[in-house]
């Protein structure tokens, strides 16, 4: 038996306790400041509020206050459930409580924009960490499709374990895998970050062509838009690869779990489909958080207007090809001038 701390209690790093605890490791689950309500309803019937499911019995619940007395000095392994906008904030704690190296995995979709380039979020967990205290993390990711609510029922899930540091990667799939929880080792930690972040922002493309429908005539066999969300499907993945091979990532990733499987699920529901919902039926991005979206965090949108700037800037100095990528370019602008989203349907398909 191992423990492991879990460092976020949204509904993705608490849907990590059915497995962690189905293989009889101990579980401590720490809140952020933003999941009070989530660990008093733990502590006091172990329901999660948000999952609307009771979790396993013996997992323990702290708040984020506590993470140092979470953690302990036997604490095996960190899960990061934390959303990309609490990445900082999780390195500040990790920095003020680690005294010795302790295993890291991470559950966070986002990635750290730099002056020409993308880097993956665990790459930049441990630099900072190793910067700020000396420490030297072994430190992994986990990508692919994964819906919590199903996790936290134990629907079957398949997902991948990357880690430059394969032998980790292996030993977390060996520590986590179920008869219904279906984990498999990566060795392409960029392109499985990459395929993991921008899952959610091409969602938003997908989503766009329900919400279109809204705004098109009822037709006599009340056809629905399910042809147009394919086009743009493919051209989603088609523009992941590109953002995958520029930054040395792998076409495995794209294609399999990390990229389609992972895109697939994420446009059958939630927040980034939603806002490409409300995208398609004519209004802005600021007009949807400001008004059906308000106080929502859509992962996607948020990716895309922090990278956008790196993105552009590789697109001028010839790194990534602005004609192999005329959805990411019109995302972009839809999320930083406030515009419509344009579907550039003339322009896809054209690079290959």
């Amino acid at each position: 038996m191992s423990i492991v701390t879990i460092l976020g209690a949204g509904v993705m790093g608490s849907a990590m306790c059915l497995p962690a605890r189905d293989r009889g490791h101990e579980v401590r689950l720490v809140g952020t400041h933003l999941d009070r309500d989530i660990i008093d309803s733990v502590k006091a019937n172990g329901l999660h509020p948000k999952l609307n499911v009771k979790l396993p019995d013996g997992v323990k619940g702290f708040h984020h206050e506590d993470f140092g007395a979470a953690l302990g000095t036997d604490t095996d392994l960190i899960v990061l459930g934390i959303s990309s906008a609490g990445v900082n904030w999780a390195i500040d704690r990790l920095c003020e409580a680690l005294k010795t190296p302790v295993p890291v995995v991470m559950i966070t979709k986002g990635m750290h924009p730099e002056e020409a380039k993308l880097t993956a979020l665990p790459d930049r967990v441990k630099a900072e960490v190793q910067r700020r205290t000396g420490l030297s993390l072994t430190i992994a990711a986990i990508g692919g499709p994964c819906i919590a609510g199903e996790l936290a029922v134990r629907r079957h899930t398949g997902t991948v374990i990357t880690s430059h540091d394969t032998a980790f990667a292996g030993t977390l799939c060996g520590m986590l895998e179920t008869d219904y929880y279906h984990p498999r080792v990566s060795a392409d930690v960029i392109g499985v970050e990459i395929c993991a972040a921008f899952k959610n922002f091409f969602a938003i493309s997908v989503g766009w062509a329900v919400g279109h429908l809204d705004k098109m005539a009822v037709t006599e066999n009340r056809a629905f838009n399910h042809n147009a969300a394919a086009i743009i499907f493919d051209q989603a993945i088609r523009e992941l690869m590109v953002l995958v091979k520029a930054h040395g990532g792998t076409e495995q990733s794209v294609w399999g779990m990390p990229g389609a499987g992972d895109l697939y699920v994420t446009c059958q529901a939630g927040r980034n489909s939603r806002l490409g919902n409300n995208l398609g039926r004519g209004l802005t991005y600021k007009q949807t958080k400001e008004g059906p979206m308000k106080g929502d965090t859509i992962e996607g949108a948020e990716l895309g207007v922090v990278v956008a700037g790196t993105l552009r800037a590789m697109m001028g100095n010839g790194t990534l090809n602005p004609t192999a990528l005329p959805l990411t370019r019109a995302l972009l602008d839809a999320l930083t001038n406030d515009s419509g989203l344009d579907i550039p349907w003339a322009d896809l398909h054209r690079h290959n």
